[in-house]
């Protein structure tokens, strides 16, 4: 099942205290070169089928609507995860079948 990642953080131009706490915190305990830290939020959607376009243009709207407040955060990604059993499954496909689009049987070549 694909699983669908929408990054939401705050807007640029809002103060961050959680941010700026893990920073205090950075410079406190010795850990140099961070210039800034903001904080932000990750959802993970679960999804039931294939995502296509029309499930692409749904999780655009959820992401806005409902995931986000508009006034004080954007949405700064959206992302297509695939799982590893997808990725073996894939593979698999693609290994079994040779370029001229036929299946050889386990062990053959063409």
């Amino acid at each position: 099942m694909p699983t669908i990642v929408v990054d939401v953080m705050p807007k640029a131009e809002l103060l961050d205290p959680q941010g700026k706490a893990v920073a205090g915190a950075l410079a406190r305990t010795g850990r140099t070169g961070f210039s800034g830290v903001r904080i932000g939020k990750r959802f993970e959607l679960t999804v039931d089928g294939p995502v296509d376009d029309a499930l692409r243009e749904q999780v655009q709207q959820i992401a806005e609507e409902i995931l986000s407040n508009g006034v004080i955060e954007d949405v700064v990604g959206i992302h297509y995860e695939v799982t590893n059993a997808e990725l073996a499954e894939e593979a698999s496909d693609a290994a079994s079948t040779t370029a001229d689009g036929f299946g050889a049987p386990a062990g053959e070549t063409h």
